[in-house]
């Protein structure tokens, strides 16, 4: 159902049936994995995204997602605060 290498790659699947027999498939809520280990810490500056610190640290600023889940939050929003100090996990697949 998804990309390898996506986030949601190894995320249970189940199936929603409607009322009327349908079947709706759908994907169960993607629980955070253990702390990857991180070995380089980033102070967050003024004006600065987390797709941006991704692109810089894994050359993909779609693996946002990674610096999310080193961090324990869901959204990068939280994570974009001038002055917070981010773990930068390793890339482990």
């Amino acid at each position: 159902m998804f990309a390898p290498g996506s986030r949601y790659e190894r995320v249970p699947q189940a199936i929603y049936v409607t009322r009327d027999g349908g079947q709706i498939p759908y994907v169960r809520l993607r629980p955070f994995p253990p702390a990857a280990p991180s070995v380089q810490v980033h102070e967050v500056t003024a004006y600065e995204r987390l797709d941006l610190v991704a692109y810089r640290f894994y050359g993909d600023s779609e693996q946002f997602w990674r610096i999310c889940d080193g961090n324990g939050e869901l959204r990068p929003d939280d994570l974009e605060v001038v002055g917070k100090r981010l773990r930068i996990p390793l890339a482990v697949r």
